[in-house]
């Protein structure tokens, strides 16, 4: 028997219920149907604040850098949709991903981190975390396992790896590198921005933490920013210590807001995006003027049969790597005759966004696949318009780059 039903508890409704009545509360002043947006930098304090701490989250509300009423329910919300026991938001994704890693890392310990991965994440850990901290770092093909294994050190802490890879589109196989991490006592923490709850929850299937660029998928119409970390309290507190209160990585109340009332139709629109992008990758798979497509719910991707496995059929993304035959510039020709698309930075928008880097232009670990080197890639996020006035435009843009076949 079913429990009964209750809009406040996600562990007893549906997805979509939760979206939208998740860390929404009766404003108690107004009798508002909506969780206010509250601006006040500070909160009264008790009759005898002698006692408390004034950098703890733990006495309740007190000043919005430590947290604000409003980014409280959007934790709450987010928290609930990942099934998880606790969130904590960030003024941005990358600022979410530094605060797991500051607060979890010390000087002398090891990471295994994937060879894709997004230019921050490499720069944090290759870069500014090694010469500033002395923290030590190995980039590995997550698709090898062994290898994987095989990186692991006695100072490892933690493994780190995104669900589909920003922009090869390489899935990480969570469950195995679960087990890895698992066995060898340290973390796995997953940028799962690509792939937002309830799509698909990697915490399910072991991971210890979940990061989400709050920006894209969530947020999902591109006028707000923010980051997440999810999972365990005790873990999760540890980071909102140390990279929110005392490293001030904390969302604005108007951000939060903004990306919570966004978030109430997420479940709604990855069903459209996820649908159309299958249709759009398979009709530029077929044109003979593209030369190559990564995206994982095409059979001729090299992960094709683990995205099936791991996502269970509920889609395979809605963002896609490929490039037309010739050079550079006909890669901004193509753009430029682009009438719907628009080019310009970012995923998960309502609107289509298509950005150009070219093959000189590719940083990182230098592990693209060879195409990316051959042509440099055109990275494409699907949004919401209609599927066939999107796939008329890349045909018409075809056209006026190569004039018809």
């Amino acid at each position: 028997m079913k429990p009964t039903p209750d809009k406040h508890n996600h562990t007893t409704v549906h997805d979509a219920t939760w979206a939208v009545h998740g860390g929404k509360n009766v404003d108690k002043g107004t009798g508002a149907l909506r969780t206010p947006l509250i601006m006040a930098n500070s909160y009264l304090l008790p009759d005898d604040p002698s006692n408390m701490n004034w950098s703890s989250v733990d006495d309740g509300l007190v000043y919005s850098r430590n947290a604000s009423a409003t980014q409280v329910a959007l934790e709450e919300k987010l928290a609930g949709m990942e099934g998880a026991e606790a969130a904590a938001a960030f003024a941005t994704g990358v600022a979410a991903l530094h605060g797991v890693f500051f607060s979890l890392l010390n000087t002398g310990d090891h990471v295994v981190v994937s060879n894709i991965t997004y230019g921050a994440v490499y720069r944090l850990i290759g870069e500014l975390l090694s010469d500033k901290y002395g923290i030590e770092s190995t980039f590995v093909d997550v698709d090898d396992l062994e290898a994987v294994q095989a990186a692991i050190r006695p100072n490892t802490k933690l493994i780190h790896a995104e669900t589909i890879a920003n922009p090869t589109t390489k899935i990480a196989n969570v469950p195995a590198l679960a087990s890895i991490a698992k066995e060898a006592g340290v973390l796995l923490t997953i940028d799962a921005t690509f792939t937002p709850a309830p799509f698909y929850r990697s915490l399910h299937d072991g991971a210890d933490l979940v990061i989400h660029s709050l920006t894209k998928y969530i947020n999902g119409h591109g006028d707000a920013m923010g980051g997440v970390v999810i999972g365990r309290k005790e873990l999760v507190q540890r980071i909102r210590h140390d990279a929110i209160v005392d490293a001030g990585g904390a969302i604005s109340p108007f951000n939060a807001w903004m990306i919570m009332r966004g978030s109430v139709t997420l479940p709604l629109r990855l069903k459209q995006q996820f649908s159309t992008a299958e249709k759009v990758a398979a009709v530029l798979e077929s044109d003979p003027r593209v030369a190559y497509v990564l995206y994982p719910g095409l059979e001729s991707h090299p992960q094709h049969e683990l995205a099936t496995k791991q996502f269970g059929g509920r889609g395979y993304g809605g963002v896609m790597a490929f490039a037309v035959e010739g050079n550079s510039d006909a890669q901004n020709r193509f753009i430029k005759n682009l009438k719907v698309i628009t080019s310009a930075l970012s995923v998960g928008h309502d609107d289509s966004l298509i950005v150009h880097v070219g093959r000189n232009a590719l940083g990182g670990s230098g592990n693209y696949p060879a195409c990316f080197y051959k042509y440099g890639h055109l990275r494409l996020s699907i949004g919401l318009e209609d599927p066939e006035d999107l796939v008329d435009d890349i045909l018409r843009a075809l056209d006026a780059t190569f004039g018809g076949i």
